[in-house]
């Protein structure tokens, strides 16, 4: 036998008939010979999706040190274990190894997704081989297979239907849609159709939720859709956050910068004809002067209180560093379904007795009501699983079981105090035609002898419901004002134009009809029963918006952030449900997957801020839009919860999953899940985000500006060829000043305008908005004081004093600095100068660390630092608070500067 081209047919299969796709994949309904079988798996292999070959722990490991801060981390704790300080070599190294081994942990977490995508398959399918039905491992399925589906199935690969009876399968994790689709078998015309509009077609990893089929394989393992999905997971290659990359270029010039004033300190102190040992001493003490050793441990610290933080609000962190790159957010390209609404079809009006009524509106005093419940309610094959409701029409812990639209109808019955299982205790079904996609109709009997009422004289009533235009035909009657009369042409013209009042607004609508009977037709069949129907209502329905995400869509504009909705639902719906939340105000937005395929990539990328909906569009469509965003240098946000999500959310800057409706792999790809799947907690993450990164900043502020302190005081104290500060003494002040405030930095609120600001360029410098400049003439007023105070001791008393004076100030200087980096902008004394008190406790707990050392008799002889007397004290202090005072003038001019522009 000839190897078949099942990969690449001239035609897309659905656009062939059944006969012409069985005769393609060179089979028949007979089934593949046991033979043909084995040899096929062979060809094609096991219907099983791939992983890449996945990296060693040593080699994940190994990655973990690879980053330029850790690098430096590690020289310094070199430096350290030089200068005897194995103490703080030890720290440094700890941190460093623990950072190591969270990354291997939280890489390991993220390849689950695939397993978890494997794991989505059916383990065994029903097969014909050699005309005989039988059950095998979903995994030996091979093109030309042919396949049983029943409800409750799992579609075990793509598969072409070549026979339906009612056949719906719910695809909502793969296309989108939360409505199951239903499958026919005829062609389909267009080629260009998206999965979603391919009727004649089944997808591995879907659930069959009614009737049944046939199938014929026609695409197993990495050839299916699910299998493709898996493949962009595995191509997607993970980049770094801006925060990350601005790390790493700050450790870049930190490094050149630390090598080439170590140098020159050097060169120059052997020229003034000092020791060489006592150069590199010095040298050495520069360089961890210099390099802010505690930044990555302080930043990743600092991550993990806002990770804390959000999961108190139900934004559950899987990986650090997507705090701050929410926080720059500037897209945020939603799924609809499950995401922006409930994922629960809803009536949301009903026409009735001649008028359309709202939902919520009570329906008792409406004439006709009962027979129009009873039609949604017994015309219906869902099920009511537990609880009841009273007499007012509440309910009370129900769960429903059916389809979405079915249980739609029960649940809003049941809301309005009909309980179909009370329904079906007084009227019993005795017959049924069961809905046909031909037909568009589903009409049920009951026997209503034992309960008659004023609506229902006749010992049988025949319950029709389907599309309007069909049933409508078949209506020559209609119940209004509280009685049946003829249906004449005024009546179907208020049904139509209500009809279509509901189609705009996007609900699926269904029209209701009944047939009193005295007796049963001898045969059941569309002309004996769906007949001369008095037409009762109609009713639309909709997965409508959750109640709280119009406003989250209204906080994200204000700050700056675009909502994006992308789905694999109708444009109709989607544009619907956008103009509802705001993110549209008319259709022009809107773009569908098949016009999305007539533009080019170099045509969308410059017309990408047009569109702010996508509708019935495919997984490729939603990489294809992120990465669009992207070339644009906007942080995109991709929210999602289906196996169609996964790629997409990858592929974004940040992928935010949805714990409860969310599927394995696309929770296991996100860099965050929502646990309440509530679209608002995506702006409460953002805000946290965007106070993280503010703290970040801060605390790179205070550092940066500290150790430039002790830079240039190093630097400026050689050049004069004076012996200011000690190794032991640099090493205490960073180990004492770097680490409590700068955590407390960490514990700042997020000011008032935080989510009125508009989100920060991914371009934007880590020293924008005058933190580099701060940074700079704060750094060198922290020299400029500590040199005063050690001129002062010097000039004044001894070399000694003068030593210690300067330690003193330099320690204590940049504590009272760390409440100046409170803020940039505002006044210290307007945010309130003890307001954080975990600074209030890192400042006095630093604070004491610093004075113990001068004041413990042996403990200063340890550090070379001699007892100061209260007017030296005095001096310390004076210059270690006045840099409060010049910081805040500072502030003023700047602040007066900026109203002024």
């Amino acid at each position: 036998m000839e190897k078949s081209d099942t990969k690449n047919p001239v035609e897309p299969l659905h656009t062939l008939t059944a006969e012409q796709v069985i005769s393609h994949l060179q089979t028949s309904k007979d089934g593949l010979s046991a033979a043909e079988a084995e040899e096929r798996l062979r060809r094609y292999g096991k219907n099983a999706l791939q992983e890449a070959a996945g990296k060693s722990i040593f080699a994940k490991l190994l990655e973990q040190f690879k980053d330029v801060m850790i690098i430096i981390l590690l020289i310094a704790a070199l430096i350290s274990g030089l200068l005897g300080e194995w103490t703080d070599s030890l720290i440094i190294l700890v941190v460093v190894i623990l950072n190591a081994v969270l990354g291997v942990i939280q890489e390991n977490k993220a390849e689950q997704a695939l397993t978890a995508l494997k794991q989505m398959s059916s383990p065994y399918a029903q097969v014909v081989r050699d005309g005989k039905a039988m059950n095998i491992k979903a995994e030996d399925l091979v093109p030309g297979d042919i396949v049983v589906l029943e409800a409750g199935n799992v579609v075990p690969a793509d598969l072409r239907i070549i026979e339906s009876a009612s056949l719906k399968i719910e695809e909502a994790a793969l296309t989108g849609e939360s409505v199951p689709v239903e499958k026919g078998v005829e062609a389909l015309d267009k080629a260009d159709l998206v999965i979603g509009d391919r009727k004649n077609m089944a997808y591995m990893s879907s659930n069959v939720s009614y009737g049944r089929g046939i199938g014929v394989v026609t695409a197993t393992g990495a050839e299916t859709e699910v299998g493709k999905i898996a493949g962009y997971i595995s191509q997607e290659e993970d980049e770094v956050t801006p925060l990350q990359t601005k790390l790493n270029e700050l450790g870049k010039y930190f490094t050149f910068i630390i090598i080439g004033v170590a140098i020159v300190i050097f060169v120059v102190g052997l020229i003034e004809g000092r020791e060489i040992f006592e150069m590199l001493l010095t040298s050495i003490s520069l360089a961890v002067a210099a390099i802010p050793e505690g930044l990555p441990a302080i930043v990743t610290i600092i991550l993990a209180l806002g990770v804390q933080k959000m999961a108190k609000r139900k934004a559950i962190i899987r990986k650090l560093p997507a705090v701050e790159t929410l926080g720059s957010t500037e897209i945020i390209c939603s799924d609809k379904t499950g995401t922006l609404t409930q994922n629960k079809m809803t009536v949301k009006h009903v026409y009735l007795d001649g008028a359309l009524h709202p939902a919520e509106e009570p329906l008792q005093q409406v004439e006709g009501y009962e027979s129009f419940l009873q039609v949604m309610t017994l015309c219906n094959d869902s099920k009511i699983t537990e609880g009841a409701s009273d007499a007012a029409g509440t309910q009370n812990n129900v769960s429903f079981i059916g389809d979405p639209t079915e249980t739609a109808l029960v649940d809003f019955a049941l809301a309005k105090g009909l309980d179909k299982r009370d329904g079906e205790r007084r009227y019993p079904r005795t017959a049924e035609i069961p809905f046909d996609s031909e037909r568009k109709l589903m009409t049920t009997i009951h026997d209503m002898s034992s309960h008659r009422n004023v609506e229902a004289a006749s010992p049988y009533r025949f319950m029709t419901k389907g599309a309007p235009d069909v049933l409508l035909e078949r209506c020559s009657h209609i119940f209004i004002h509280g009685t049946v009369v003829p249906m004449t042409s005024e009546h179907r013209h208020d049904i139509a134009a209500a009809n279509k009042e509901m189609a705009i607004k996007a609900l699926r609508v269904l029209a209701l009809a009944y047939q009193d009977a005295e007796r049963l037709p001898e045969e059941l069949t569309t002309e004996a029963v769906e007949q001369e129907l008095v037409f009762s209502g109609l009713v639309g329905m909709i997965d409508p918006p959750r109640e709280e995400v119009k406003e989250a869509v209204r906080i994200c504009k204000m700050a700056g952030i675009r909502p994006v909705m992308i789905t694999g639902d109708h444009r109709d719906t989607a544009a619907a449900i956008a103009k509802e939340l705001d993110i549209i105000q008319d259709e022009s937005g809107v773009l569908t997957g098949t016009e999305l395929n007539q533009i080019s990539d170099k045509d969308f990328a410059d017309k990408v801020t047009e569109y702010s909906v996508y509708a019935r569009v495919s997984p490729e469509h939603k990489v294809r839009i992120v990465q669009a965003w992207r070339k644009k240098g906007k942080i995109v946000a991709m929210t999602g919860d289906g196996v169609n999500d996964a790629p997409a959310l990858k592929t974004s800057d940040i992928g935010v999953g949805m714990g409860i409706t969310g599927t394995d792999v696309s929770k296991g790809v996100s860099d965050m899940v929502l646990a309440d799947d509530n679209f608002s907690t995506i702006v409460v993450a953002v805000e946290e985000g965007r106070k993280v990164y503010s703290n970040i900043r801060k605390t790179i502020q205070y550092l940066l500006s500290a150790n430039l302190g002790e830079v240039v005081t190093l630097f400026i104290a050689t050049l004069l060829n004076w012996k200011i500060l000690f190794p032991i003494h640099i090493l205490w002040i960073n180990l004492v000043t770097d680490t409590l405030p700068a955590l407390a930095l960490g514990f700042e609120q997020a000011e008032s305008d935080m989510m009125k600001r508009p989100p920060r360029k991914a371009s934007t410098s880590i020293f924008a908005d005058g933190v580099g400049s701060s940074i700079v003439y704060q750094g060198l007023l922290e020299a400029a004081l500590t040199l005063f105070a050690y001129y002062w001791g010097h000039t004044h008393y001894s070399e000694n004093v003068a030593i210690t004076m300067a330690f003193a100030t330099l320690g204590l200087i940049q504590l009272t600095h760390a409440f100046n980096v409170r803020s940039n902008k505002h006044s210290l004394f307007k945010i309130g100068f003890f307001s954080n008190k975990y600074m209030n406790y890192a400042a006095l707990i630093s604070a004491l660390l610093v004075i113990v050392v001068v004041v413990i008799p042996g403990l200063n002889d340890l550090f070379n630092v001699v007892m100061l007397n209260t007017e030296q004290w005095i001096v310390v202090i004076a210059a270690s608070l006045s840099i409060v005072p010049i910081v805040e003038i500072v502030k003023l001019v700047t602040r007066s500067l900026n109203k002024q522009a």
